[in-house]
């Protein structure tokens, strides 16, 4: 601007200064010629005059370069009878000459051409004298000229001088011009009116700040509800540019992919992972089609869509979903074994059944062993029974607690009927069986309790030592209720007590002396702890003795609502 501003005013007042220069010789040329004129004229008047009292002796009596004159003498039938530049018996007859011809008519004549004489641009004036004859005089222009050249330099150099202080002049003008608008702020520009001029676009700046600001609080906000929205997500989401170029990551594909969300924006989504199952998703997907597929990473399986975003039939961009789907594929895993723990462990049973019977079909069993055949038989047929239940409870809890009633029951009450049911399997093997405590009341499934506390007592019996003790202790603390199961028996290896809880899982038999069980015991205990929103706490040393402890979250009956402790304590003070 400033550049644009100093070639302008330079501009202007130079050529200012030229036209003026111009205007002001035009004038000094035209006033010095009209000059020149009156003195050829005034020359013509006064030698006129003399030349009648003297005749053209006085005219031979004068210096050729007196007055710097031509001085021309014609008779009235155009013969030159006198002449300062040349013979005058050479020089052709002048009557044709306009200046002649004007004096003969009007008394006075002028006129301005090239001399043929002298070849010069020549300004000519002749009068009438009262005998007829004619007296002419003449000044090249030549002399104007001169006087002009030696003007227009000087005026050129004057012009220069002040072009040059025009220069100097106009940068500091502009910039004390521009300085103003330069410290104009444009976050408030109506704080900074440098010129009243200004305050218009002045206000249109506000405004359009106000409206820019407006907008960009309306994207912010978006932007905000946006990355709230997909930071939340369960699945990970992953936008891509038409060239496959990451525009956003949330959290969760982060997570899921084991990348950072700030390094991996505007890289090619190829250098995140180049595995062929997601980089033909990408291809699909740039190429105009949905896309799915299955991803491994780590210990996690992850399945991936890829849809394409198009505006007028060409890809713009490329959204990702990226759902983790571990958890039904370890379920999808764990239902297969269990199918086949269930198969298997129903076709030890049936096949014992199976056989007996057959053995007693064909007439080989003695009538005196016939009890004993029978007793084998009942056996099994509990033990198939006794894991058909495990099953149905176990799919019962799989379902979910909605298919369950809870009610207000006792924890010690429930403790001590299993203790009572295992009573005679303990004095079997000269166990000590306890059950101590306080009564604790809690909302909670009857069956699903009592099963869990009984199966945890069983085996606490079933994996002790001969002679062994078991105790079972109900504690009633301030927001929970903590029932503990403790025998001093083999113990559990550390490496097998992540996996004691699931189905069919038995403890290394040369260990538990091959222990008779469904294997489902404690799966039904992790189950029915999740169904009344308890924790499980496994504690041995590997060798000897185990501790189980299920902590109960303390809920009240109230209005047919559950309320926690805390809002217990909150109602009471009210």
């Amino acid at each position: 601007m400033k550049k644009k501003i100093l070639t302008f005013v330079c501009t202007a007042a130079g050529l200012s200064v030229v036209l003026t220069a111009g205007l002001i010789h035009m004038a000094v040329y035209q006033d010095m010629y009209e000059d020149l004129k009156q003195t050829v004229a005034s020359a013509a008047e006064y030698i006129g005059a003399a030349c009648e009292l003297m005749g053209i002796g006085y005219l031979e009596s004068l210096p050729r370069e007196a007055l710097g004159l031509r001085i021309t003498l014609i008779a009235a039938n155009g013969r030159v009878l006198y002449d300062t530049a040349a013979d005058a018996g050479r020089l052709p007859n002048h009557l044709d000459r306009p200046e002649v011809r004007g004096a003969l008519e009007a008394g006075a004549g002028e006129s301005e051409r090239l001399s043929e004489t002298i070849s010069k641009q020549t300004y000519y004036y002749a009068v009438r004298l009262n005998d007829g004859s004619i007296l002419r005089t003449a000044n090249t222009t030549d002399s104007v000229f001169i006087r002009m050249l030696n003007l227009v330099l000087i005026s050129l150099g004057i012009v220069v001088v002040v072009f040059m202080i025009i220069l100097a002049a106009g940068s500091q003008v502009t910039e004390k011009i521009v300085a103003p608008i330069n410290r104009i702020d444009l976050d408030n520009p109506e704080d900074s009116a440098a010129y009243d001029e200004l305050t218009p676009l002045l206000s249109r700046i506000k405004k359009q700040n106000d409206a820019i600001a407006a907008q960009l609080e309306e994207t912010r906000k978006r932007q905000n509800e946006f990355n709230a929205i997909t930071d939340n997500m369960m699945e990970g989401l992953l936008v891509l540019d038409q060239d496959g170029r990451i525009l956003s990551c949330n959290k969760s594909a982060g997570s899921l992919l084991g990348i950072h969300q700030k390094q991996v924006e505007y890289q090619n989504a190829l250098a995140v992972r180049r595995d062929e199952p997601f980089r033909g998703a990408l291809e699909k997907a740039l190429d105009g089609r949905l896309a799915e597929a299955e991803l491994s990473v780590g210990q996690r399986y992850l399945r991936l869509f890829a849809n394409p975003v198009k505006y007028r039939d060409a890809v713009q961009g490329i959204i990702l979903v990226i759902l983790d789907v571990t958890e039904r594929a370890d379920r999808d895993r764990l239902r297969r074994e269990f199918t086949a723990n269930v198969s298997h462990e129903l076709k030890t049973p049936l096949m014992v059944i199976s056989g007996f019977a057959e053995i007693m079909a064909g007439g080989l069993v003695k009538q005196g062993d016939m009890p004993q055949f029978a007793e084998k038989i009942y056996g099994e047929v509990q033990r198939l029974i006794s894991l058909v239940d495990d099953i149905i409870t176990l799919s019962r809890l799989d379902e979910g607690g909605d298919i369950y009633e809870k009610e207000e029951v006792d924890l010690l009450a429930l403790a001590q009927g299993a203790a009572g049911r295992l009573s005679a399997a303990a004095a079997g093997r000269k166990l000590s069986l306890t059950v101590d405590g306080d009564p604790a009341r809690m909302p909670g499934v009857p069956r699903v309790l009592d099963e869990m506390l009984f199966n945890l007592i069983d085996n606490a019996v079933k994996y002790n030592v001969e002679g062994g003790a078991v105790r079972v202790s109900v504690e009633t603390l301030p927001g929970e209720n903590i029932v503990t199961v403790e025998d001093t028996g083999i113990g559990i290896p550390e490496d097998e007590r992540d996996r004691i809880f699931e189905r069919f899982y038995r403890a290394d038999k040369s260990r538990s002396g091959a222990v008779e069980g469904t294997g489902l015991g404690l799966s039904i205990v992790k189950h029915g702890a999740a169904l009344h929103d308890a924790k499980i706490e496994v504690q041995s040393d590997g060798k000897k003795g185990t501790r189980f402890t299920l902590r109960f979250p303390v809920r009240y009956c109230l209005r047919n609502k559950e309320i926690t402790f805390s809002e217990r304590v909150l109602t009471d003070f009210e």
